[in-house]
């Protein structure tokens, strides 16, 4: 979903590169690839979260949690999809998707729940990877009641 809204962006620049059938057909990517998207959720296809877009920038693959929830996924689903789905589509459930004891996991945080608002997962402020910490901008969480 996200290649398409990048290529859709791209269409509404007025500064396109685009030729003009190029801008029309764009247009109608991102429309199509949420419904697409809402129909399979809709008959029980397991989604694991990813990108294979070869056209928006990297490190912008968050930006597909969004999307997901306007194909009506709930913001927990959408995480669902980029921890236990993923790992189970790999094979992987015994040792990766969930914070456990005895799984290898990656760890982020962000200042507010993604559960009430799914944009607040595009501010990650703390990464940890491999049980190094490669981000932490000092945020002070505190419990929300």
């Amino acid at each position: 979903m996200l290649a398409g809204e990048t290529v859709k962006a791209w269409a509404d620049d007025p500064d396109t590169f685009l030729t003009p059938p190029s801008q029309k057909k764009t247009r109608e990517v991102g429309p199509v690839s949420i419904r697409m998207l809402a129909a399979a959720r809709r008959v029980g296809v397991r989604i694991a979260f990813g990108t294979d877009t070869g056209v928006s920038r990297h490190g912008d693959n968050a930006r597909e949690f969004p999307l997901m929830v306007q194909a009506g996924f709930t913001p927990m689903d959408a995480i669902v999809t980029a921890t236990v789905n993923g790992a189970g589509n790999l094979g992987q459930s015994a040792s990766l998707g969930m914070l456990e004891a005895g799984k290898f996991v990656d760890v982020i945080a962000v200042r507010q729940s993604p559960l009430d608002d799914i944009d607040a997962i595009l501010g990650v402020v703390f990464v940890m990877k491999g049980g190094e910490i490669f981000r932490n901008e000092q945020a002070r969480f505190t419990k929300q009641e």
